[in-house]
């Protein structure tokens, strides 16, 4: 995905590393606990357990909190998780797609719109934007597991569509790591990823996703755009946020400036 190592490297230069750790931690745990109160906590018989699982390890959270997690869906003491999507449009008209794990959704619906309307954003109705996008599979491998050719081969035998790769991170205040993000079509996500495990062992990220079909630039309102994006991921229900704005230099530039 252009940019993608662009974004990243934002994101951990705001200064916003703790507070976003602990917001990842929640969301994973969340979704451990849905997936064992929906399939049962054994992860070898409930494959959405064992996803999510295997994305908190990638994200080096603590065995405890996802045993935590786990106990947690299992006992049945969770929330009843409603999971809904919204799709919305930010400024110079970017697409926006939320996903939200609720036990409120008038709760998540005021928060999901006053992000949007705070910050130059409108609200659309299902199906507005999400035909700008696909949902495809993404696989991400830390660069140390294998060179790009190598990861590239190894992907396209086990059925993979495409391979990107992060360049090496030269900057030793940027805590982001550079990866090799496989993706692949929807209904392939397992199979590619089990004949990668084999390979290159456990992934840092299984996940479907929403890729954008073009990605736009709009350097004048890049920090705007920004801006709505953080105030989303912020909101205690979204889970995660897909957009098609594209990280130019021209927009890197813009976001400096604003900084």
């Amino acid at each position: 995905m252009a940019g993608h190592s662009k974004w990243a490297n934002i994101q951990h230069r705001k200064g916003r590393q703790d507070k976003a750790r602990s917001k990842l931690f929640s969301k994973l745990s969340k979704d451990i606990a849905i997936a064992a109160k929906v399939g049962g906590p054994d992860p070898d018989m409930n494959p959405r357990l064992r996803l999510a699982i295997n994305n908190a390890k990638g994200q080096s959270m603590p065995k405890d909190n996802i045993q935590r997690a786990v106990n947690k869906g299992a006992g049945g003491d969770g929330a009843d998780y409603e999971e809904i999507r919204y799709e919305g449009f930010g400024p110079s008209g970017i697409g926006l797609i939320v996903e939200c794990s609720t036990d409120n959704k008038n709760r998540a619906a005021m928060e999901v719109r006053t992000a949007f309307s705070k910050n130059g954003g409108n609200l659309g109705e299902t199906g507005s934007v999400a035909f700008m996008f696909d949902q495809v599979g993404k696989i991400e491998y830390p660069l140390e597991k294998a060179d790009e050719d190598t990861m590239m081969e190894a992907a396209i035998e086990a059925g993979a569509d495409d391979v990107e790769t992060d360049p090496p991170n030269e900057d030793e205040y940027n805590e982001y790591e550079p990866v090799h993000t496989v993706f692949t079509a929807r209904d392939d996500l397992g199979a590619v990823s089990a004949e990668l495990e084999k390979v290159f062992g456990e992934a840092k990220s299984i996940n479907l996703i929403w890729k954008p079909q073009n990605e736009i630039d709009v350097p004048d309102k890049a920090a705007q755009v920004v801006r709505l994006i953080d105030a989303l991921e912020d909101c205690d229900d979204v889970q995660n946020v897909y957009h098609n704005l594209e990280m130019s230099d021209a927009a890197m530039a813009a976001l400096a400036e604003d900084s």
